[in-house]
């Protein structure tokens, strides 16, 4: 907080974690004003909520009409607001309001200025959908402008008056309000200077006022301060109260607000099945403006944000509320706390949980049904962005469409595109190789395969003669030494220096998207086996790396993607409906793939990671291993999401080809809790402190990538001290990732 404070991303906030049933953290960050003068943040101060009264006011008060009989969620808009039906808008329904797939746009046209609630509707009705219901997810504040509306004809009250005697005053929430008097602007955090209600504020104009106690939206402060959308004001506190009513299944301290039912389905997904997007009614799932939910809370929590700063994310499982509150608007609209919201959620799930839960006791099941491939989505189009081209078609085993049946006949087969060369990562087309890998031709089809894990692992001219687009189907295993990232990467290079444009059709991360771990690659270390420096655990799909590379490298590629559709971050492999075919030999199971990042991690060394055996990645040893010593050791440290036994077993491959060797097993008792960089450092200590005359520990620097973790682990730190350290280096890889992800 204080270095996104210092680095001016906002002037200051109150961050409130509640948890088990007491507030478990509260503090005051900063400076609640800097304009005209410098104010201290204090606890109690009054945040201009922004969209956080979709949730907070409107979204409670339409579904306490919805219990009372008085709106029907699947009734049409225009039953409630005669006139909204003009214009293809009659079978928009109260439903599809609260989820944000009515069609509508996101807001009015803010720079054509107009007064009055009246005139806002007016125009409301005039709007044409962008889409049709059900369609597609926009996010609007004209659905809540609307829903606010509904609220106060079928009630009888305007939203704020309906909000404050049914809602605010049952639950104690004082300080939570529309339209704050006077009394209350010391307190009230301030956002922006404004010239009336123009926008953009033009805040350097002579006429130009804070707004402290106006609301900042500017549709809301054109309607005078009340609109669904935005205007509602409130404190941390307050906000806690609320949520405790939401955890409560809509009761507070014996006050009942709203049912258990119907809390549930608020916060169950109500987009149409298949949708990218998930939201609920009102509340955000698993959206694109989802990040303050951080990397640790699961599927099943939800939350809002909103645009001065503000946001809540609330957690069924661990029955925890997180609260950011603050006015990053303040004081001339600009301000960033997206990745920081993201990061406060993250830290109070890391200290509220007093152990991991498994995924399966957490999840809902996972909305959207099965992931489709790039290569299912190009199928679908009908090959349509390959119209007239000439490929070169990266690839191997695992490059199947839904069905099982090869890209690289489909390709074949697809109208009005030659496919003129096939290429080969590492382990070759068959993705069963070890070492070199020699050009081939594909027996099917008889194309020549060239490989890029010979003599070159880059194209040459020659392989790249006559095309005019390389189309790329592998699949990654999520971690930064899988060298499949950088033959994509030197793909693009030779392509971008022949003008040949790059389409990656996109696959998922079998090991998820959200979780990062490990040390920062060393700048002198980049090469095959990390084309930048990244951690070893990067949580970004294949396609996403290719635009972050061809960014970040200047590479200059005419890069193009073909999206998953489907696939949400948190998702495992086994969760996504598609069969695992081994990307490379020895990657043979979604728990393999899981602990691929830390074993692999150390395998540079002289150790057997059970190449040659049934089991490879599961096992660690030699034939100088203690394997009970180290299995009980192991254990001790108690890693979370793992467990060891000691083994002997026989390689048939690697560095112990053919000989006894001595080690653990490992079981994955959690694999979400579990942290696979740090379970190979923890492994990595143990040796080096009970067998360091043998263990070649250097030997790991070349894929760990880090002198640091390696000097740690020597030097004796306590492997958690060394993994802790990662955590600068992580975050910043969150942030700068976070522009070409895609999901």
């Amino acid at each position: 907080m204080e270095a996104a404070i210092s680095d001016g991303d906002l002037p200051g906030a109150v961050v409130l974690v509640w948890s088990q049933g007491r507030t478990a953290y509260l503090k005051a960050f900063g400076r609640r004003a800097v304009e005209p003068e410098s104010e201290p943040m204090t606890v109690d101060t009054i945040f201009d909520l922004a969209s956080l009264t979709k949730v907070v006011a409107t979204t409670t008060a339409v579904m306490m009409l919805v219990e009372e009989g008085r709106v029907r969620l699947r009734a049409p808009v225009a039953d409630y607001l005669p006139g909204f039906e003009q214009h293809g808008k009659e079978r928009i329904t109260v439903g599809q309001l609260l989820a944000h797939v009515s069609g509508l746009r996101p807001d009015l046209d803010l720079e054509q200025q107009f007064d009055g609630r009246e005139t806002a509707l007016e125009r409301t009705y005039e709007e044409r959908p962008v889409a049709a219901p059900g369609e597609r997810f926009v996010y609007s504040d004209l659905n809540f402008m609307l829903l606010g509306e509904i609220v106060a004809r079928v009630s009888g009250q305007p939203l704020d008056e309906f909000a404050a005697r049914r809602i605010f005053e049952p639950l104690g929430m004082g300080e939570t309000m529309f339209l704050p008097p006077a009394a209350l602007a010391g307190r009230i955090a301030p956002t922006e200077a404004c010239v009336g209600v123009e926008w953009p504020c033009r805040g350097d104009a002579a006429d130009a006022v804070m707004l402290r106690g106006a609301v900042h939206d500017p549709t809301a402060r054109r309607m005078g301060g009340v609109a669904g959308h935005a205007g509602l004001f409130s404190t941390a506190v307050d906000l806690a109260r609320f949520g405790e009513m939401v955890l409560g299944g809509g009761a507070r301290d014996g006050v009942r607000i709203l049912a258990p039912l119907t809390v549930a389905r608020m916060t169950s997904p109500a987009t149409p099945a298949g949708m990218r997007d998930v939201r609920g009614l009102g509340w955000d799932i698993e959206s694109r403006y989802s990040a303050n939910r951080g990397d640790l809370f699961p599927v099943g929590s939800f939350g809002h944000t909103g645009f001065t700063g503000t946001s809540i994310w609330i957690d069924p499982s661990s029955r925890t509320i997180v609260v950011f509150l603050s006015n990053r608007v303040h004081p001339d609209g600009g301000g960033r706390v997206v990745a920081l919201r993201g990061r406060v959620a993250t830290l109070a799930a890391a200290a509220v949980m007093d152990s991991p839960v498994a995924l399966e006791s957490m999840r809902a099941d996972p909305p959207g049904g099965a992931v489709d491939t790039g290569i299912d989505i190009l199928r679908e189009e009908q090959f349509a962005r390959l119209r007239g081209a000439r490929v070169a078609l990266l690839t191997n085993r695992a490059g199947l469409a839904r069905g099982g049946v090869r890209t690289i006949d489909l390709l074949r087969a697809a109208p009005d595109l030659e496919v003129e060369v096939l290429l080969s990562p590492e382990h070759g087309l068959a993705a069963d190789a070890e070492g070199s890998v020699a050009d081939s031709r594909d027996a099917p089809s008889g194309l020549p395969v060239y490989s890029l894990y010979g003599n070159t692992r880059r194209p040459t001219p020659r392989m790249l003669d006559g095309v005019d687009t390389v189309v790329v189907d592998l699949q990654d295993a999520g971690a930064r030494f899988y060298t499949y990232a950088a033959t994509v990467a030197y793909v693009m290079e030779a392509a971008a220096q022949r003008g040949v444009r790059v389409l990656v059709l996109d696959r998922p991360n079998p090991i998820g998207g959200r979780t990062v771990e490990g040390p920062l690659l060393d700048a002198g270390q980049t090469g095959f086996t990390g084309y930048l420096p990244m951690p070893v655990r990067h949580g970004m799909t294949l396609g996403e790396l290719a635009r972050l590379f061809n960014a970040e490298r200047e590479i200059g590629a005419e890069l193009e993607v073909v999206p998953l559709r489907g696939w949400r971050r948190d998702m495992w492999f086994d969760e996504t409906g598609l069969t695992w075919v081994n990307p490379s030999p020895n990657l043979r199971t979604v728990t393999q793939a899981a602990l691929y990042p830390g074993i692999g991690a150390i395998e540079g060394s002289n150790l057997s990671v059970g190449r040659g055996t049934d089991t490879p990645f599961e096992r660690v040893g030699a034939p100088w291993v203690d394997g009970a010593a180290l299995a009980e050791r192991l254990n001790a440290r108690r890693v979370p999401g793992v467990r060891a036994y000691p083994v002997t077993f026989t390689p048939s491959a690697g560095p112990y080809a053919g000989e006894p060797c001595r080690g653990i097993h490992l079981i994955v008792t959690d694999r979400d809790a579990l942290r696979p960089v740090r379970l190979g450092v923890e492994i990595a200590a143990i040796l080096h402190a009970r067998h360091g005359e043998q263990f070649e520990i250097d030997r790991t620097l070349r894929l760990l990538g880090s002198r640091e973790a390696l000097q740690g682990i020597t030097d004796g730190a306590d492997p958690a001290d060394v993994a802790a350290s990662w955590a600068a280096g992580e975050q910043a890889w969150r942030a700068r990732r976070a522009s070409y992800l895609l999901y």
